[in-house]
């Protein structure tokens, strides 16, 4: 079977299953084999890993998943895409294709099952609506990661990386930071996929915390008053905590809580670094 990283072999596969791209799957597929070997490397895919890919598409990526790794289970969600897939990886030995919704499956039984419960490695190219809760859904269930390194619209990567007091600055950027230490690997233009995307992509690569970089009493609530504070943005952080159906906390206990922190009562959310929206999560807890 020849490799896929390239226009002729991805079209022709394309056109022998008459397959049709569904706006509703965002599918974009990749067509450029340096940017496949950017990946590869930056997910550092060794022999011994067990690797979890979502959105295999055609079987692009998972054809150089399966030369580098020890096992790789690939998830689409997309019917239509499976016999392709069994048909672009019948040559490797070491793959396991499932239909199946990420968003719905036990990845943990999963990791069990096919790594003994040992950090794994996750590599995906993801459309932009599905990146947050697939990202966040991995990362609150606690399954045990190692990385992920995943292709997403260039400016969903900057989001992921920035800090306080820039536009991009939300609460993506500081739960990607409260697990994981992003860092982008590659910037990919619109031509280097099948169908053009409207936007440039970025591949970025995000390396799981052995431990949280701040301490917090209540994970949940913090993300809540992130959650709250970001929703309305022209708001103080006063104002956008006191209106968030999700918070019990009074306007006068929010503002002694900042006073104690050192903060001016008319202070905005976007200004807050990670440590400070722990910092006010414990103070609310303990109140």
């Amino acid at each position: 079977m020849a490799t896929l990283g390239n226009p002729q072999s991805t079209i022709a596969v394309l056109q022998k299953y008459n397959f049709n791209f569904q706006k509703k799957f965002g599918q974009n597929f990749l067509i450029d084999t340096r940017v496949l070997e950017k990946i590869i490397g930056a997910a550092n895919i060794g022999k011994e890993d067990f690797v979890l890919e979502i959105g295999p598409g055609i079987g692009t990526m998972t054809q150089y998943l399966c030369e580098h790794a020890r096992e790789v289970v690939a998830v689409e969600i997309d019917k239509n895409l499976i016999p392709i897939l069994e048909d672009t990886l019948s040559t490797y030995e070491n793959v396991q294709v499932i239909h199946q919704d990420i968003l719905k499956m036990d990845i943990s039984c999963l990791v069990q099952e096919k790594n003994r419960g040992e950090p794994i490695k996750v590599v995906a190219n993801l459309p932009y609506y599905i990146t947050t809760p697939i990202i966040m859904g991995l990362f609150e269930s606690h399954v045990p990661i190692e990385s992920i390194t995943i292709m997403v619209q260039k400016e969903v990567a900057d989001r992921m990386q920035v800090g306080p007091g820039t536009k991009d600055y939300g609460a993506l950027s500081l739960a990607v930071q409260y697990y994981a230490k992003p860092e982008i690997v590659a910037n990919v233009p619109p031509n280097c996929f099948i169908p053009r995307p409207k936007v440039g992509s970025a591949v970025i690569r995000l390396t799981k915390h052995q431990q949280a970089p701040v301490q917090v009493a209540q994970e949940r609530q913090m993300f809540a008053l992130i959650r709250a504070s970001f929703n309305q943005r022209r708001k103080t952080l006063v104002n956008g905590l006191n209106n968030a159906p999700d918070i019990s906390y009074s306007k006068e206990e929010i503002v002694q809580a900042l006073e104690e922190m050192g903060l001016q009562a008319n202070v905005r959310g976007e200004t807050l670094t990670l440590e400070q929206f722990a910092q006010l999560s414990n103070l609310l807890v303990n109140k």
